[in-house]
């Protein structure tokens, strides 16, 4: 029997979260400043978060939106976050890590998963500003504390990627490691379920898209978030 498609869902707000786990998100990606990709959302926001739902709950590790690439300070901060985060009990940080030359930062990278310890990780899109994205999918996978890997498969609309998601997925097939697709997925019909059938792809992330008229700062919106459930269940 297939596995149903998990349902990964933005929160920016304690609101948020409750309202997302409410209406059936399977896991929460709990992060502040939407419209910038995503910040390290506040140490207060994110044990109220784990406090209050029965779902994932995992946490952006991101100081800033300058781009994918972090100083001495930047790091510091980071890893700081790292140590609190998993104090709080969140079930993953969500982190990536990029050089000057759009490669896998790997020495950031290790010391991020040393100071997680036994806490998963979602490698999120900085896969996507890579300069080779199967070649990094092959570093990623070397790392067993490395779950997910949350892409748009290179391009800024995931359902413009879908060769590259299926190739992600066949690579990951058997592995320790899932695609997280997201990025311009909609609950539209006829566009998610074409996508869910030509990719194979397991998970969705949804932000703006389960939102009210799908802006990124208007709230949660339980019709949008039933309309997905009602396809990724069928």
């Amino acid at each position: 029997m297939k596995q149903r498609v998990i349902l990964e869902v933005i929160a920016t707000t304690l609101t948020e979260v409750k309202a997302a786990a409410a209406y059936g998100a399977d896991r929460i990606e709990l992060i502040t400043a939407m419209q910038e990709g995503g910040l390290t959302p506040s140490i207060g926001l994110i044990e109220e978060a784990v406090k209050s739902v029965n779902i994932p709950v995992n946490v952006m590790i991101r100081p800033h939106s300058r781009s994918f690439e972090y100083d001495r300070e930047d790091i510091r901060t980071m890893l700081s976050d790292v140590r609190h985060i998993k104090r709080a009990g969140a079930n993953a940080i969500v982190f990536g890590a990029l050089t000057p030359k759009g490669e896998i930062d790997i020495r950031l990278l290790e010391r991020v998963l040393d100071r997680a310890g036994d806490m998963k990780m979602t490698f999120h899109r900085a896969i996507d500003e890579v300069q080779d994205q199967m070649a990094a999918l092959e570093q990623i996978l070397v790392y067993p504390q490395i779950t997910t890997i949350l892409t748009s498969g290179g391009q800024p609309n995931v359902l413009h990627a879908m060769d590259r998601i299926r190739s992600m997925v066949e690579r990951t097939a058997g592995t320790h490691c899932t695609i997280l697709a997201g990025s311009g997925l909609s609950p539209e019909a006829e566009k998610l379920v074409p996508f869910l059938h030509e990719t194979g792809v397991q998970q969705v992330h949804f932000g703006s898209g389960v939102r009210v008229d799908g802006k990124s700062l208007a709230p949660i919106d339980s019709e949008r978030m039933a309309a997905v459930r009602s396809i990724l269940h069928a």
